[in-house]
């Protein structure tokens, strides 16, 4: 026999809503899921874990700056590296196109850690007495500086993947060039014969413009380092502690990505 499916209540500003019991999502998850259900896709994998990167240094930073209590910073860790290691992706539920300028996203991140962290300190998912998505997971944030801090992290991340796929193709094209460099062809202008030229002089063109590639995607990079954590709502701060930038330091180092504030 199926076993019939349990929720828990829970509520938000609109009103109550049955969760299903064992999920790590909450009530504002659910809720934009139902109202943006757009494409059917999920978040890409690396956005999630930059999520939980950027939430465990806000952890420990709050922790650090006595927003937070020791427990409850553990907790939350513990939960975000467990979201690291590709656990609790199913649980991200919300479309990647959604309104609110991803609001959604940013509490889904919220309540499936404060979830798994009430689990990690004996609690029952719901019960967020014991960790708040709002005031413990999300202490110190606004969806306007951690949405775009991650999609910032998310880019650096996998542009660094694929500048190192451009460079074995920059290095595969430039052998080929002295491979080809003897083969004399008829080179072409507005699709018809032209003058000659050698076949691995067309091949080190290909590769230049691999290289030239390579050259802004190291342009991109230094415009992206820059997070917009401790900016909050409106770029002003509010809510957050002033030391709160420090946060990037525990970014940057498990990261091994240089970033600043």
């Amino acid at each position: 026999e199926t076993k019939a499916q349990e929720y828990r209540k829970e509520h938000d500003s609109i009103g109550e809503k049955m969760v299903p019991k064992e999920a790590y999502y909450g009530v504002q998850s659910l809720r934009a899921a139902e109202n943006f259900s757009i494409t059917g896709l999920k978040m890409h994998p690396e956005f999630i874990n930059s999520f939980a990167q950027i939430k465990k240094a806000a952890a420990i930073t709050n922790y650090e700056v006595g927003r937070l209590d020791k427990k409850r910073t553990d907790a939350i860790v513990q939960a975000c590296d467990e979201i690291i290691s590709g656990k609790f992706h199913d649980q991200f539920i919300v479309d990647p196109i959604q309104g609110g300028a991803g609001t959604s996203l940013n509490m889904n991140a919220n309540e499936v850690i404060a979830n798994r962290a009430i689990e990690i300190l004996g609690g029952e998912k719901g019960d967020y007495s014991i960790v708040n998505p709002n005031d413990h997971v999300n202490c110190g944030q606004s969806t306007n500086d951690v949405f775009p801090s991650c999609g910032k992290l998310t880019t650096l991340k996998l542009l660094y993947k694929a500048q190192a796929e451009l460079e074995r193709l920059y290095e595969a094209l430039m052998k080929k060039s002295e491979e080809f460099n003897k083969v004399i062809k008829m080179g072409r202008t507005q699709l018809q014969d032209a003058v000659p030229i050698r076949l691995g002089q067309e091949f080190h063109a290909y590769a230049s413009a691999i290289r030239r590639d390579i050259k802004r995607f190291e342009n991109a990079k230094e415009e992206i380092r820059c997070l917009n954590l401790g900016g909050t709502a409106i770029g002003t701060g509010l809510n957050a502690d002033v030391q709160y930038f420090l946060s990037l330091i525990h970014i940057s180092e498990p990261t091994r990505l240089a970033l600043i504030s």
